[in-house]
């Protein structure tokens, strides 16, 4: 039976030591995705920061992962590793509703967005879908699809945005990599996104006189 501080120690792996963990089998595509989804379950109440969840479809590409890597046959540098998908990119088969109601669900979704594409073709294992603030348009954790997104750090604040979701759920290690986009700031409570542009997020959020880091590991975890 596995506890809750061992999926944090796997959730809180960085991506480069999953790849080189799963390269020496010391480490399981499986078991990191499972850990992960578990969090994901304990966590995703306080947080709020998925509009969709998918743990079948990630447990099956995670089994496909690994099968690849005892053959020694990875598909690419981020073969097993769990990511997210921000609710603005389009994901083959599933919604991408950009954080309205407005957005007609009923449709085809056959398409993947350049990012998305790129991550399912090198083996990445995808969670979901994560919140965004209508159309992107402000730098807050809030929408009519999803309510609101709470910022790890502090419940009673946002996580930014326009990656709102996607800040919640790394910053809480319940994902290895997320597929966002920076905005002002991207992301409140972390320093990290796989931006489509050039553009950095910021690491801090402003307080009242100063402006603070937030870059370790968020209080509600």
């Amino acid at each position: 039976m596995t506890s809750p501080s061992a999926d944090r120690e796997l959730a809180f792996f960085s991506a480069t030591h999953l790849i080189d963990g799963f390269a020496k089998k010391s480490l399981s595509p499986v078991d990191v995705t499972q850990a992960i989804l578990r969090r994901l379950e304990r966590l995703e109440p306080k947080l709020n920061a998925f509009v969709l969840r998918d743990p079948e479809g990630a447990l099956k590409s995670a089994r496909a992962s690994e099968a690849r890597w005892q053959k020694g046959q990875p598909l690419g540098l981020l073969d097993g590793v769990p990511v997210t998908v921000k609710d603005l990119f389009l994901t083959r088969g599933w919604p991408t509703l950009r954080g309205s109601t407005l957005t007609d669900r009923d449709q085809p979704w056959e398409e993947d967005a350049p990012p998305v594409a790129r991550l399912r073709e090198i083996g990445a294992v995808f969670l979901g879908k994560t919140t965004m603030p209508e159309y992107g348009w402000k730098a807050l954790g809030d929408s009519p699809l999803s309510g609101i997104t709470r910022n790890p750090w502090s419940l009673e604040h946002t996580p930014g945005g326009s990656s709102s979701g996607a800040a919640a759920a790394i910053a809480a290690a319940r994902s290895a990599f997320p597929a966002a986009s920076p905005a002002f700031p991207a992301s409140n409570p972390v320093s990290a996104a796989s931006p489509p542009t050039r553009r950095a997020p910021s690491a801090c959020w402003r307080t009242p006189g100063r402006w603070r880091g937030r870059c370790r590991i968020a209080r509600c975890c």
